[in-house]
């Protein structure tokens, strides 16, 4: 394989995919834990919760598949097991299954969690000139925060 001339010297390239890497962690975390909880919703808004649920987790498949080529794409290899994500995530895991409200309040906080990953690698991104990165993060920034409003309107 070629080397790699992309006008980023390689240890941004490999600080801008350390940031990466926990993006990818905590957004696989966060579609795992959507996905279960699309499962397992009961109650009286099961029927609303179900279908956003499934909305959040489908857009979260797409995420974690840019993040990752975005990894690769800086010549680094991203990671893909269990194990790794939840090593790198800031997600906590969650045990059973709860409540409506507290998986809307839990996924809340899990969007509201990759938000705060996203502004830390937009920083080193932005200092790095890596505007491909940068506008990937910050659209995902963007997604998130949204999403955060929502679910808590929900539980308002």
């Amino acid at each position: 394989m070629h080397s790699i001339d992309i006008g980023i010297n390689k240890e941004n390239r490999h600080d801008i995919a350390d940031g990466l890497k926990r993006l990818l962690a905590d957004s696989y975390t966060l579609y795992l834990q959507t996905h279960n909880f699309h499962w397992n919703v009961t109650g009286p808004q099961f029927r609303e919760l179900h279908l956003m649920f499934e909305e959040h987790y489908t857009e979260l498949a797409v995420a974690v598949d840019d993040i990752a080529e975005r990894i690769r794409t800086l010549d680094v290899a991203a990671p893909g097991t269990y194990k790794a994500f939840a090593q790198l995530s800031s997600i906590d895991e969650v045990e059973g299954v709860p409540a409506a409200n507290e998986m809307v309040e839990r996924l809340t906080k899990g969007h509201e969690q990759v938000v705060k990953t996203c502004r830390d690698v937009l920083k080193v991104a932005q200092e790095a000139d890596d505007e491909s990165t940068a506008a990937l993060v910050s659209d995902r920034m963007r997604v998130h925060e949204k999403t955060a409003w929502m679910l808590r309107a929900t539980i308002a």
